[in-house]
């Protein structure tokens, strides 16, 4: 499938083919789905932590006699239905990460290119390129291509003016290929790939 090009000044660059196998797949809510829940698990921390009985300072002393208080039977007062007591089941420090089959991932970030394309939120850039690093310039040649909120998808690296160029607009994102993400690409409205990101991407995921 062919796809048109354009430049940072919104003029023409002529057209790109797309990978039928990359760009053309049916849409997969699934494998969506569990492909950003497999990010966010391993982007938490973890550690979380709640002191339990054995942790908390206090003393051991039993604090009513077993017998005869006509209350009930306690132990120390680190028990979990007094105030100050330690947590019962509370949370410890962990890895809330989980297994996904490379493959699963590679046809994931497969389907995410191509609902972008199949919702026609998908531009191909010449090159992503600015002669200064102002915020101003960048922001202008966005507005002329109708990107407010939008991931852009580089080669190998970055270019250091387009990077701080677009580090102070709001909703705009810049990555290189190798940091194409399932996550990244839903979470932004349009996918801007370079020609440099496009070559890349389509040798990653053959």
């Amino acid at each position: 499938m062919k796809a048109d090009v354009v430049t940072i000044e919104a003029g023409s660059a002529g057209s790109v083919d797309l990978d039928e196998g990359i760009f053309g797949l049916k849409p997969r809510a699934d494998l969506l789905q569990r492909a950003v829940r497999w990010q966010l698990a391993n982007r938490q921390s973890g550690t979380h932590k709640a002191q339990g009985r054995s942790e908390v300072n206090g003393s051991t002393r039993k604090i009513v006699n077993q017998k005869g208080s006509g209350g009930a039977r306690h132990g120390n007062r680190k028990a979990p239905q007094f105030r100050g007591g330690g947590k019962a089941f509370g949370p410890v420090v962990r890895s809330h990460g989980h297994d996904l089959p490379k493959k699963v991932r590679k046809l994931a970030l497969k389907t995410a290119l191509s609902t972008k394309q199949a919702e026609g939120k998908l531009i191909v850039l010449d090159e992503a390129k600015m002669a200064s690093s102002k915020t101003r310039a960048l922001a202008d040649n966005l507005a002329k291509l109708g990107l407010s909120n939008a991931l852009i998808i580089d080669g190998v690296e970055v270019d250091d003016n387009f990077a701080r160029a677009a580090a102070n607009i709001p909703n705009i994102d810049v990555l290189p290929f190798m940091g194409a993400n399932v996550y990244d690409i839903l979470r932004r409205d349009i996918l801007v790939l370079t020609k440099s990101g496009l070559e890349r991407l389509e040798e990653r995921l053959k």
